[in-house]
Parts: C-alpha cells; structure tokens; sequence
C-alpha cells in the first residue's frame, strides 16, 4: 500500500482514465474537473501536491500526464476495483451496479495486496465453478 490519501488516488485515477483515451497520455484540468465533477480551482490544488510527489508530470496552465510512478499507483487502484466490482457483482450476485460502483471505490483504497489476491482467488474459483 501507498501513503496517499483516497483523494490523491481518485485523482490519479481519474488521470489515468482521461489518459488513456487522450493522445500521448496528456490531460487538461478542465477534462479532470469534468471527470471528477468537481471545481478547477480544487483540481489545481490537487495537481500542485502530486506534482511535488512526482505522480505527475505538470506545469500550471499545461497539459499534464502521469509518471511512470503516478501510472502504477493508478493501475493498481483501478485493479482493484475491477476486483472489487467483480467480487460484489459475480461472487456476492449484487445486482444494483450503482452501489457496487460507490463501494468498490470506497473500499478500493484499504485493500492490501494480500486480501486483493484472496479476492482474486475467490473469484476465479467462483468462476470456474460455474
């Protein structure tokens, strides 16, 4: 586990999101605001702390991308709430996909790798027993 806070995470999360589908992996912070629903002034705060943290590659008033750093923090948290969604939709056979979305989320952020790793085994045993 990392020692950023769940907000950190959500951000770079959403980075990695808006990444993804932007060319060379740049981001503005309208398009993380928008994402994040949230004000541009809270976004710039944001960006100034991961940048001092080396999450992020940014200048004010620029484009911005993650670090190779940023980008396995991100990853890792999008992992898990794959997982999480996977577990509460497949195993748990939760059918409100909107409160699967806001507790994977929530708990995405105090899952260690080792309890990742159960969920993970318990899904594939789920899975191959179907």
């Amino acid at each position: 586990m990392n020692n950023l806070n769940e907000s950190s995470e959500d951000y770079l999360k959403a980075i990695y999101y808006i990444s993804k589908k932007n060319k060379g992996g740049w981001c503005s912070n309208r398009e993380i605001s928008k994402f994040l629903k949230v004000k541009p002034s809270s976004v710039t705060g944001m960006l100034y702390k991961l940048k001092e943290n080396g999450f992020i590659v940014w200048n004010p008033r620029k484009s911005l991308r993650l670090t190779e750093r940023g980008k396995v923090i991100a990853q890792d948290k999008v992992d898990c709430y794959n997982v999480l969604k996977e577990f509460f939709s497949n195993v748990l056979k939760i059918k409100d996909i909107s409160l699967i979305e806001t507790v994977s989320c929530g708990i995405e952020h105090h899952i260690t790798p080792e309890i990742l790793e159960s969920l993970q085994g318990v899904i594939l045993g789920n899975s191959s027993a179907e």
